[in-house]
């Protein structure tokens, strides 16, 4: 059974990404806004394995879904983005 604590900073653990909060903060500036007409697993800052991750994730509808819909939701959001500056 898998018991790990599906966070934002486990996701980013998952893709070999900095996990800090201030360096998540840091991904989602830098990456946003990600356009409406494009998928997050289609987005191009992944590398083949990070894109094949998130595309799984969301087509399993795997444990790491929700908290990947979330960062999907950062990256589009501008109220969120507005909150960071």
């Amino acid at each position: 059974m898998d018991t790990t604590n599906h966070t934002l900073p486990a996701l980013f653990s998952q893709l070999g990404l900095p996990s800090e909060d201030s360096e998540i903060k840091q991904f989602i500036k830098q990456h946003y806004p990600l356009e409406k007409n494009i998928e997050l697993a289609q987005a191009s800052w992944w590398n083949n394995a990070q894109r094949e991750f998130v595309r799984e994730a969301i087509s399993t509808d795997s444990d790491w879904a929700i908290i990947v819909d979330q960062l999907d939701t950062q990256l589009r959001n501008n109220q969120h983005q507005k909150s960071m500056s």
